[in-house]
């Protein structure tokens, strides 16, 4: 099984490289092949160019070859903060240019008239990890968890991935050791649980 992992965090030492690093090393121990991506250490371009803006191929190599690596891919997983409400910027470019038309969907009539989209992707499941400063009820209360509705609906399953598991780990500015360790615990699970998914799909 080919699986492939995320990181959209400037920091090496931050919270989102422990989770990120804990997908690979769970997906690795069972059995898959997996693609490691830290966007920040590999200076992963974010810049939308006017050619991919109009459904272009990329011509940038990096972009080619984590685009061939999400088509080809059986799992899935992105890590990020929640940035108000949204991913960092990078991880936004790397979206922008990565799940690109033609690659990642596309639309009957070959263009985008407003028609439903053809999700092209293979992997049977994804696995999307956030950190966040604000409480966790709050964040449902007030803003409505706007990153689940975004990668869930507006991203993975727009592009073919139908089985999609998350979690907003949080508060972590404040966390303890003892909070750290059941969150890392936590996405061990659900890192297992997106692999079974997807060896079912």
């Amino acid at each position: 099984m080919r699986a492939m992992v995320v990181i959209g965090h400037p920091a090496p030492a931050s919270f989102n490289h422990a989770l990120a690093e804990v997908v690979r090393r769970t997906w690795q121990e069972a059995g898959c092949e997996v693609a490691y991506h830290d966007l920040a250490a590999e200076a992963f371009d974010p810049l939308l160019t006017a050619d991919e803006a109009r459904g272009r191929p990329s011509e940038n190599t990096l972009v080619q070859v984590h685009i061939a690596e999400l088509q080809s891919c059986d799992l899935l997983a992105v890590v990020h903060p929640n940035c108000w409400g949204a991913p960092p910027a990078i991880m936004k470019g790397w979206i922008d240019r990565v799940f690109a038309p033609g690659a990642a969907f596309t639309f009957a009539k070959g263009d985008d008239r407003g028609d439903e989209p053809q999700g092209l992707l293979r992997a049977g499941a994804a696995l999307v990890l956030n950190t966040g400063n604000t409480p966790l009820d709050r964040e449902q209360a007030v803003f409505g968890d706007p990153l689940d509705r975004m990668w869930r609906e507006g991203i993975l399953r727009y592009c073919g991935v139908r089985q999609v598991r998350r979690a907003l780990y949080g508060v972590v500015a404040t966390s303890t050791a003892a909070d750290r360790a059941g969150w890392l615990a936590d996405a061990r699970a659900l890192a297992l649980q997106a692999r079974d998914l997807a060896a079912g799909a």
